[in-house]
């Protein structure tokens, strides 16, 4: 379901599509899922309304959570979906640092961390 359809091969995208013909509410999320990773992708967080209220209009409790979620912190959301700026790499060098202090817990002291993080 969240796998990009371009991606899946026949025997996956057969059984996929007998599932959805079974199941109107999967076929709905599935639309839902795919539309909201488009507006990541293009970052086109203007759609993002329209999304919403087409998320509203269809039974799905749990999507309506998550797009209750999404509502609570709007700027941010917006944010990330419209801004070419990430925070991808700086979060990606506290979690190297968190493990390599981790992995010393206990065995010495900040001198050799310094080394390990500037070193690694």
């Amino acid at each position: 379901m969240t796998r990009h359809p371009g991606r899946l091969r026949a025997e996956e995208e057969q059984q996929l599509d007998d599932v959805l013909s079974r199941c109107p509410e999967l076929a709905a999320l599935r639309t839902h899922v795919h539309a909201f990773a488009r507006m990541i992708c293009d970052r086109t967080g203007t759609d993002l309304p329209a999304w919403i209220c087409a998320v509203r209009a269809d039974d799905l409790p749990q999507l309506h959570a998550f797009a209750d979620g999404l509502e609570r912190d709007w700027d941010a959301v917006l944010a990330g979906l419209t801004l070419p700026w990430s925070s991808g790499p700086v979060e990606g060098h506290v979690n190297r640092i968190k493990m390599l202090k981790r992995q010393m817990y206990g065995r010495a002291a900040l001198p050799l961390l310094r080394k390990r993080v500037l070193l690694a």
